[in-house]
């Protein structure tokens, strides 16, 4: 089990240490928003006619599913309803892997690219770069070789001089991996893939909050509607886990919303149901959470019902009392 958990996951309560977590869930989809909105693009580019390959046709479809699906579960934010908050959590973290799938496979295509054109300029690049392109072999060689070898050959009739022949001629087999390892390393290469690997750091961080807001909402809907109404863990026949709300014994449970909430809960459930520090998952709630069963409640009440559900309360009073009698109810009697 602790291979699938996310026991190790960090549980932050805030985000960049200045917002709620739900100010941070609300700026993450707009970037959503903002990023998924290319595959709209995308599919209008063809139908002006736009050649587009399969794999990049596939990313768009994949963009707009994502972007619909996200204007759904953003409205659910707010609500703070567990469910949907699981499922845009996943979502997030799901997209991406996909994301990452989608930029290695074109960086890959990229390179290939450059590795197999690594002296080739494009024209019109810079003032002037068509003619130099047209004009300089080197820029732009006519043949692709990697080095000329000159070779003497004996002229015609009397032997007075010599003629100089250029011969191309390419290097060994390890042309191709030289020719990508140099595509990859040159300069732009290198502050490209240095851009790339620090926006999926802040991706990364951006999961995080995702799921740290998905099971806020979630530890705040169990203490809610806990079948005790004690704390977190009362209820659940494990002391290290919280009820699951979407037990087939609760209403949650039912139909098909209940057994995806089981699903999304059940990868890494110590992670969603698991025990926590005290009030520390409250704190990325923006203040909202605000338990009223508690505020008015009588001290030593919950404990009473605790121990009175696990039978180790004190004994329960006899059904019914004497009932006193005074010496005017006797003198009268007689």
């Amino acid at each position: 089990m602790a291979g699938s958990s996310l026991l190790e996951m960090p549980r932050p309560t805030s985000f960049l240490y200045a917002m709620s977590l739900r100010t941070g869930v609300e700026l993450i989809v707009l970037t959503i928003l903002v990023n998924k909105i290319t595959g709209f693009y995308g599919i209008l580019a063809l139908a002006t006619g736009y050649h587009v390959s399969p794999l990049q046709l596939s990313m768009y479809i994949y963009s707009l599913v994502v972007l619909v699906l996200t204007v759904y579960l953003a409205r659910y934010i707010r609500k703070q309803d567990p469910l949907r908050c699981l499922a845009l959590a996943w979502l997030y973290a799901i997209d991406t892997v996909i994301n990452a799938a989608y930029t290695a496979a074109f960086g890959v295509a990229w390179f290939l690219v450059l590795a197999q054109h690594p002296h080739e300029s494009k024209p019109g690049d810079s003032p002037g770069g068509k003619m130099i392109g047209d004009t300089s072999g080197f820029t732009d060689p006519k043949y692709n070789v990697s080095k000329v070898d000159v070779v003497a050959t004996p002229a015609d009739g009397i032997a007075t001089g010599q003629e100089a022949v250029a011969v191309g001629s390419t290097s060994d087999s390890s042309f191709p991996a030289a020719g990508l390892g140099s595509a990859v390393f040159q300069s732009g290469s290198i502050m490209s893939i240095t851009i790339i690997s620090a926006l999926w750091a802040i991706r990364l961080y951006f999961v995080v909050i995702m799921l740290a807001y998905a099971r806020a909402v979630l530890r705040q809907h169990i203490m809610m509607t806990s079948a005790s109404q004690y704390t977190l863990h009362t209820g659940n026949p494990s002391d290290e886990l919280a009820e699951n709300p979407f037990a087939e014994s609760r209403e949650e449970g039912q139909g098909w919303p209940g057994k995806l909430g089981r699903a999304m809960v059940a990868v890494g459930r110590e992670y969603w149901l698991g025990r926590d520090e005290d009030g520390e998952w409250m704190r990325g709630m923006g203040g909202k959470f605000r338990k009223s069963t508690s505020l008015d409640a009588v001290p030593g009440v919950h404990e009473r019902e605790r121990r009175r559900r696990s039978g180790t309360g004190p004994p329960a009073p006899p059904p019914t009392l004497p009932r006193p009698v005074s010496i005017d109810s006797i003198a009268e009697s007689r």
